[in-house]
């Protein structure tokens, strides 16, 4: 069977997202079970952003793609307090936090872009 990728797959944005869920999802391990609803949300969040970005690929018109990257972005955003909570309750720490929230700017910067491409379509 040859290997075949799909079009989200080539784009740094879906890249990018999808390690850092990958990144997240491991790190939150360790978490304990009484965080668990703040551990199921970020990790829900996290991994919506390349969930969305390749599902709003696969849409036809570019309102469509626009509203899924718009989404995924939403989704980044969301990252960022939950971290902070995170933090706050010692549960991950300093430098954790300022690397996740580097990528999530780039990330969001990315989608504002794919963004403002479907609105010129």
């Amino acid at each position: 069977m040859q290997n075949s990728e799909f079009i989200f797959e080539k784009l740094d944005v879906y890249q990018k997202s999808l390690n850092l869920s990958i990144e997240v999802c491991k790190s939150m391990v360790q978490i304990p079970y009484k965080y668990a609803r703040i551990r199921d949300q970020f990790i829900g969040a996290v991994i919506s952003v390349p969930l969305n970005i390749a599902e709003g690929s696969g849409r036809t018109s570019a309102k469509e793609k626009a509203n899924f990257y718009k989404i995924a972005r939403g989704s980044s955003f969301e990252c960022v307090p939950l971290s902070k909570i995170m933090l706050k309750l010692g549960l991950i720490d300093e430098q954790t936090v300022s690397e996740w929230k580097g990528l999530m700017s780039e990330i969001c910067r990315m989608l504002s872009g794919l963004i403002r491409y479907q609105k010129g379509k």
